[in-house]
Parts: C-alpha cells; structure tokens; sequence
C-alpha cells in the first residue's frame, strides 16, 4: 500500500472511530471497515439518494451538511426529519435489511463523505463475527431509546 493510500486510511479510520455506530470497534476492525470504504465528494443541492431507491450501503459525513426529507404525501411538500453535520451517518438500515431508502439525502453545502457498500460491510461481517455482534448491540440500544421516547409520547 502506498503511503498516500495509507494516511488516506488513517484518516478514514479515524472518522470511523467518532461515529457513535462503530465506537465499540476495535482498531483492527476499524481498519478493516475503513478499507471497505469509498470517498465521495458531492456539490451543494446534489441528491445523493431518493426515497424509494435501493440501500447501497451506509454513509459517513465527513465534512458539510446533508438534509433528509420524507414525501408523506404527494400532494405536499416533502417534510425535512434531520440535517446531518460531520461525523454524522445515514443510510445504516441498507447495511441489515434490503428495503429501498426511507428518506432523500440532499447536500446542503458541498459534502465529502465515506461511503460502506453493503456487499462490502456483508462480507466483512462474515469474517467478524464479533463486529457484528458490537453493532448489533449499538442498534439494540438505539432501538430502546427511540421505545423509551414513544412511551412518553
């Protein structure tokens, strides 16, 4: 590996290691996920996926703002449910099941992101066992919150 290709990893890394998901890694798995990753740069008023299409895989906001919006009605206008800033990440739900997106992801400002495919992820996964078993942990949790707030609702 190239020592460009190196530091661009440690970097990538790096970023993997601030997003709430993957905090339970290790740095091995880290930088096996890291490598499995792409970057992507994508302009401001760029649609980098629609409600409705295929999950490809997750994305890690490395710098700028995306906004997700919901069509609830096509008779109005969509309704915006997050604006995601660095270390931020969308799209997790593609990595587990094959269902096509629950939202848009529009870039804000211009964006660079990592990008996990979901082919990529899967056969990571088989050869971790045990990183699976963390992320399922992290999702278990988040799920219990998200039950905790709708019982106070």
């Amino acid at each position: 590996m190239h020592i460009f290709e190196r530091q661009k990893n440690l970097m990538n890394e790096e970023t993997l290691a601030h997003v709430d998901l993957f905090a339970a890694l290790d740095k091995k798995e880290l930088q096996v996920l890291a490598g499995s990753c792409q970057e992507r740069t994508y302009t401001a008023g760029s649609v980098i996926f629609t409600q409705g299409d295929a999950g490809v895989g997750l994305y890690v906001l490395k710098s700028g703002k995306i906004r997700l919006t919901q069509e609830t009605d096509p008779d109005r206008a969509d309704v915006e449910i997050d604006v995601l800033g660095a270390g931020q990440v969308m799209g997790e739900m593609a990595l587990l099941d094959d269902l096509p997106r629950s939202a848009t992801a529009t870039a804000v400002d211009d964006a660079d992101v990592l990008v996990l495919p979901v082919w990529d992820f899967r056969g990571v996964v088989r050869q971790h066992p045990d990183m699976a078993l963390k992320l399922l942990a992290v999702l278990s949790r988040r799920l219990r919150k998200v039950e905790a707030r709708r019982r106070e609702w």
